[in-house]
Formats: structure tokens, C-alpha cells, sequence
């Protein structure tokens, strides 16, 4: 029996599409067959791939053309027209490729072309470390490996892991997943096989206990030794756990792992009413998942409003109304003194009944490591913009990794998912000898209920905030500027606005 599912939107481009309509720098949604196609032009050039973005299937053709590229408007993954690529994190897998013929005033796109990696690196800069050992299963950990075998790196890599589940789709466990929206075989980042068929020796509920960097060798805790050439740390941040009394009983967790996140939905199946500590992402995006579960939900912060430390009294305002909106209540500028077995009680003498407890006031970077093994720190490990630390052969990326940004003209450490991804892609290029700095700019995204927030770029401190159309109506890009420079763009709803707010960074440095 053939597809029931309707045909994609847009034109036959089989059949052919006018020059007129598809100029010089335009996208066009259509489709060929059953596939979603988007073409493009460049210059007398066309191009056509897969329409949807393989990260979360954004519509690409809704994105921003740049050169011979394609940036997608909700997480800003950019794909290869050419190739089709995936050329920046979060999206990891390439799109389709067709190919395309111009005649009689029109531009066909006829059948598949062969997919084709085209390598980043020089021939003759390549180096090809026999053994590279990665530090940390997490977003940056696991970039590396992928971009190591994308890369035709043939050598040996070992993936150290201290969790028990393969590397996982973090950003979903505070989201959809823990919303009950999305299927658990949403949650990890590659099928089971893929490890083994890519050679790389994953090694799960693994513990390291230190690394020498004279000798090239890290110390596992069961007391074995791997020897490397090139040593990746990538070991992420854990949860801060509160000094309470009660942290350590059955219904309080914190949310890092899949175990967690499982932890808290066998838990919340039969919860009534919980308490979020914590009024920053992850505790307000954990909020807005546990009403979707129909959970009477509680948060207590000792801030004046939800997120104005990152994103201003405005967004907090705003991000405070609609958890209002969805019935969530607020305990600001309030603290937790105690956790018991039905209750939470708060410093200004309030008690809250509770039987689930959520802590998420943050994570903090895990240096020991680093720090052990001798390592430059500053509130981070430091790197150079080759993301190498003061050890040779020894390189750092994610949630651990201080670099130089160009972009704020500062020294920066951020824990954000995609920047420690492409933090991850670039390490692997240059362990193999790419020489690439990385100057990415920063960009994150929180989901709450129906509405996405979107940030690129950096501000720690603003004295200005520049307000283009409605907060209220969710219409909105926020400009943070400090002497008149933006540092940082906040939008809802402005897919389009934030992508050339991250081009104009791009191309401007400080």
C-alpha cells in the first residue's frame, strides 16, 4: 500500500520551478516525490536538500540563507547547501541532497545525489594521534567523538563515561521528556550500535580518578591506566546540592541524568504537589513539565523575579506571569530551611506541603580533575582559543572550558548545551591538527509551555535594555548593550531577528 501522509507543501520541483520566482538568494519550500525539498539560489547557482532541520525538524526554508548555507530558525543549526552537511551543532546528521538543472527558464531538481563528507581539515596539516582518550559522555564529550569519525580519524578513541546510559539529548530531560511529550527513544543522541559500529570504546559507569599529563596517562578508580596522545576534558557540571536538613530523602532530587529525570517521573506519577527550588531554567522548565503532568507545582527563589540576573527585570516579569498563567505559584525572595517527608519550610516561617521536591539552583563546573592534574583555573579551566589548556596535548571543552570570546572581548564560561557541543566539534578538529579557533557565538534556548526564548551572545552586565515590539504578546526581540554594544539578543517568536542578530556578532569581533 503506498503513504497515506499528505504531500509536502509547496510546488512540484520536479516538474520545475520559474528563474523569476526562485532569485538570487531565495529559499523555496516544495517537494519531490515524498520528500520535503527546499531549493536555493546563489548567485547562478541552485542547490536542493532535505526541507527540515535533523535536530528537532525546524523548516529550514523559515531560516536564514548565508553564503552556501542554511541556519535553522529555532536552534540555529546551520547545514551545507552544497552537501547538505551538518556544519554546526545542535543538529549532528546531514540532510539529503538533490540535484538540480536549469533549462528553458526553469530550474528542475531531479534525483538524490550521493551524499559525500567533504573534510575541514588540510591534507598536509592532519596529524593522526594514535589513541585519543575523552573525559565526560556529555554534550561535548560526545560532539568530539562524532566529529573525530566524521572526520575520517581512524585512530583509537576512548569515551569515559561516569553515567550509566550512552550519551543523551540533555536539553529534553527538563522538556518534553519530562513533560510525558516525547517517547524515552527520543532521549539518547545515537542507537545503541552506533558506538561499535563507529570503533568508539565507550565505556559507561566508568570513574577516573586523575590524569598525568608528562606521561600521558589517566588513572581510572579501578585502578587501570590508558595511555593518550591527545586527552579531551569534557566533564561537564553537576547539580549544587543545598545544605538542607531532609536533602537525602526518597522524594528530593535533582535533574543531570536520564536516571534522574527517570527517577522523577516514576515519582511525580503519583505526586499531588511539588516544590521547584530554584527560579532559573532548568527549575522553571522543570515547573512548566510537572504542570503538564497536572502537578500542583510550587517555586521557591530568593530572587525579586524568575531569571532577572540573565535576562533582565522585563523577561523575568513576563516569564513570571505566564508560569502564573499555567497555575504555577511563586515564593520569591524566599528560601527553603528544611525539607520533611510531606513539607518544605521556608525561611520567612511559610511552610509548603510537598511530596515532591525538586532542587535546580544551579551546577557547578567539575574542575577537580584539572585542578589535580595541575592545570591553569580560573572559575574554569583555562583555554586559548584553540580550546588547549596549559597542558600540551591536553585540550578542554563544555560546561568546564573558560575561553576567549571575541565577541564580548572577555574571557567567558557558559553552560550552554549547543556551545558545548560545537565547543566539542571544534576540540576533535583540532586535536587532529586544525588549528581552528573557536569563536563561535554563544546561544541557547528555553521552552516554557508554548513560548521559546532564544539568547545569542553574552551579557553578564548591561546598562541598557533596548525593547523591539511586545513582550506581552510574545513578539519580541530584547537587545542587552553596555555602552551602546549589543552583547546579547533575546527573542520570542523573531526565528529570523536572532539568526542575523548571530550573523552580525559573527561578523563583528571586539
Amino acid at each position: 500500500m503506498g503513504s497515506t501522509d499528505p504531500k509536502p507543501a509547496g510546488p512540484d520541483l520536479a516538474e520545475g520551478v520559474a528563474l523569476e520566482i526562485c532569485t538570487d538568494g531565495k529559499m523555496l519550500a516544495g517537494y519531490v516525490g515524498d520528500d520535503a525539498v527546499l531549493l536555493a539560489r546563489r548567485g547562478e547557482e541552485f542547490f536542493a536538500i532535505g526541507a527540515t532541520c535533523t535536530h528537532y525538524n525546524g523548516t529550514l526554508a523559515e531560516g536564514l540563507m548565508v553564503d552556501d548555507t542554511v541556519r535553522c530558525p529555532w536552534h540555529h543549526a546551520c547545514f551545507s547547501l552544497r552537501t547538505g552537511e551538518a556544519l554546526h551543532a545542535p543538529a549532528l546528521n546531514p540532510v539529503a541532497c538533490w540535484t538540480t538543472e536549469v533549462r528553458d527558464d526553469k530550474v528542475f531538481v531531479r534525483g538524490k545525489a550521493e551524499h559525500k563528507a567533504v573534510a575541514r581539515i588540510n591534507a598536509a596539516s592532519r596529524e593522526m594521534p594514535e589513541r585519543i582518550v575523552i573525559v565526560g559522555g556529555g554534550a561535548a564529550g560526545f560532539a568530539a567523538a562524532e566529529m573525530l569519525r566524521r572526520e575520517q580519524y581512524r585512530g583509537n578513541i576512548v569515551l569515559l563515561s561516569d553515567d550509566d546510559a550512552a550519551p543523551v539529548d540533555r536539553p529534553n530531560l527538563s522538556k518534553d521528556y519530562l513533560a510525558g511529550n516525547a517517547p524515552e527513544e527520543w532521549v539518547p543522541l545515537r542507537a545503541g550500535g552506533y558506538y561499535a559500529e563507529q570503533g568508539i570504546d565507550l565505556r559507561l559507569a566508568t570513574s577516573v580518578a586523575g590524569f598525568d599529563p608528562r606521561n600521558r596517562e589517566v588513572a581510572l578508580a579501578d585502578g587501570k591506566k590508558l595511555v593518550y596522545d591527545r586527552l579531551l576534558l569534557a566533564t561537564g557540571a553537576e547539580p549544587i546540592r543545598l545544605p538542607l536538613p531532609g536533602m537525602d530523602l526518597p522524594h528530593v532530587f535533582t535533574l543531570r541524568t536520564l536516571a534522574d529525570c527517570r527517577a522523577i517521573i516514576t515519582r511525580a506519577s503519583a505526586a499531588r504537589r511539588a516544590v521547584v527550588m530554584g527560579a532559573s531554567f532548568i527549575g522553571l522548565e522543570v515547573a512548566a513539565s510537572l504542570r503538564a503532568r497536572g502537578i500542583e507545582t510550587h517555586i521557591v527563589a530568593p530572587e525579586r523575579r524568575p531569571m532577572e540576573r540573565v535576562l533582565g527585570t522585563q523577561i523575568g516579569d513576563f516569564v513570571r506571569g505566564l508560569h502564573e498563567e499555567h497555575g504555577v505559584i511563586f515564593h520569591l525572595k524566599d528560601t527553603a530551611t528544611a525539607i520533611e517527608d510531606k513539607r518544605v519550610t521556608l525561611k520567612s516561617g511559610a511552610s509548603i506541603d510537598a511530596d515532591l521536591v525538586i532542587v535546580g539552583v544551579g551546577v557547578r563546573p567539575r574542575l577537580s580533575l584539572a585542578e589535580a592534574a595541575g592545570l591553569a583555573i580560573d572559575r574554569g579551566v583555562t583555554v586559548n582559543e584553540f580550546l588547549e589548556t596549559s597542558a600540551p596535548g591536553v585540550f578542554a571543552a563544555g560546561d568546564i572550558a573558560r575561553w576567549p570570546d571575541p565577541h564580548s572581548g572577555t574571557s567567558i564560561r557558559v553552560e550552554h548545551w549547543v556551545g558545548a557541543q560545537r565547543q566539542g566539534q571544534a576540540a576533535a578538529l583540532n586535536m587532529l591538527g586544525a588549528r581552528r579557533k573557536f569563536d563561535a557565538v554563544p546561544f541557547f534556548w528555553s521552552q516554557h509551555y508554548d513560548v521559546p526564548i532564544n539568547v545569542v551572545g553574552h551579557a553578564e552586565v548591561w546598562d541598557e535594555v533596548a525593547v523591539d515590539g511586545d513582550i506581552a504578546a510574545r513578539d519580541c526581540v530584547i537587545r542587552y548593550k553596555s555602552q551602546g554594544r549589543v552583547l546579547a539578543v533575546a527573542s520570542i517568536y523573531r526565528d529570523t531577528d536572532s539568526l542575523q542578530a548571530e550573523l552580525r556578532m559573527e561578523r563583528s569581533t571586539a
